[in-house]
């Protein structure tokens, strides 16, 4: 079935009535960067990301994901927003202090976890779409599905993907979140988003303390969001001191980004997103049960991020802050979780080597 502009609007103003900050529609084409991804598999920059390589024919073709498709329906919520940077600098958010032994996460996990917030409206319209239009296939999906999503995006002008790789809508910014529907309906695609938002700035390629971006490409072995949501198993020594004091994901690069300055036209913060918590007391993460980490990531993209890889962030982090000042609790605790045969290994090789570092150092 081809579907008419007046079908694309009126999908379009769907996606608004169910509170999405932004809509476009884009053709199902395969990516325009076959040769770039398959390269930055080849070369593992992925990393532990298994799962990207063993389903690169999906991320090349949308066709290949859902049979058939003809058309992705793109959507995107806004988190960011005034007031965000002020969350850092303050040093509170929801009673949690982010003082001197205190982790950051980064700004989309502060509030409710958005793959939940985004695919029930994205399943809501599809059962609706499934009734206007019968025999087509809707499939809800957002970033744990093979997709690539922003390169879509912006074919359906939600945004231009900057060097950072995150998509960027000019006047606004990037702190987005982005879901689609990929179907077989055909829809006449929206104006695309014009390329290169990014000119010959390099803020965000400057500012990491890795130096994992280059432009339009990010290794994700070096990213820092990575590191410490991804990455499963021990974190290379040498990065510890840049990690700093993040304990889940990174926002350094949008942070810097000039894009991201206060804007007057900025889309509304859908409520699930409003911060509860911009950081984690570190000796609260060394000292968690299982328990304790379902309770404090209760409804929060958080829980991504396994206890022992909270509690290695945690002491990544603990150890930059033992570097910089005295801290004999939390050195204590470190030296504890070194020597317990009852932690995991991840931790008590993270504490061992968190501890040979501050030797070294003396």
């Amino acid at each position: 079935m081809n579907g008419t502009g007046e079908e694309r609007d009126w999908i379009l103003q769907r996606c608004r009535e169910l509170g999405f900050a932004r809509a476009g529609i884009a053709r199902a084409e395969p990516t325009r960067y076959e040769r770039e991804l398959r390269e930055w598999l080849a070369a593992g920059r992925h990393g532990e990301m298994d799962y990207l390589k063993r389903h690169e024919e999906l991320l090349i073709d949308p066709a290949r994901l859902v049979e058939g498709a003809k058309s992705i329906i793109c959507v995107a919520d806004w988190y960011g927003g005034e007031g965000t940077k002020e969350l850092r600098d303050s040093g509170t958010e929801g009673g949690a202090d982010v003082g001197p032994a205190v982790g950051r996460i980064a700004r989309y996990a502060r509030g409710d976890d958005y793959h939940i917030i985004i695919k029930r409206r994205l399943h809501a319209l599809c059962d609706e779409l499934k009734e206007r239009y019968h025999g087509e296939t809707f499939r809800g999906c957002v970033d744990t599905a093979p997709l690539l999503e922003r390169e879509h995006a912006q074919r359906a002008g939600l945004g231009a993907v900057g060097k950072h790789t995150l998509l960027i809508e000019r006047g606004v910014g990037s702190w987005l979140l982005l879901g689609e529907i990929v179907t077989t309906l055909e829809l006449t695609p929206s104006q695309p988003a014009e390329p290169d938002p990014c000119g010959s700035c390099t803020r965000c390629i400057d500012a990491c303390p890795t130096g994992a971006i280059t432009p339009w490409s990010v290794d994700a072995t070096k990213c820092i969001s990575y590191l410490t949501i991804e990455h499963r198993t021990m974190v290379n020594e040498d990065l510890f001191p840049e990690v700093g004091d993040w304990i889940f994901g990174c926002d350094i690069c949008q942070e810097v980004c000039p894009h991201n300055g206060p804007r007057k036209n900025a889309p509304a913060i859908h409520d699930a997103y409003a911060p509860r918590c911009a950081g984690f007391d570190l000796l609260d993460i060394l000292n968690w049960t299982e328990s304790d980490r379902r309770a404090a990531f209760a409804r929060s993209a958080l829980k991504r991020a396994k206890l022992s890889m909270m509690k290695r962030n945690a002491i990544i982090v603990a150890g930059n802050i033992l570097a910089k000042s005295d801290h004999p609790v939390l050195r204590a605790r470190i030296e504890a979780l070194a020597d317990d045969e009852c932690e995991d290994d991840l931790v008590r090789q993270t504490a061992a080597a968190a501890l040979r570092r501050l030797a070294d150092r003396r």
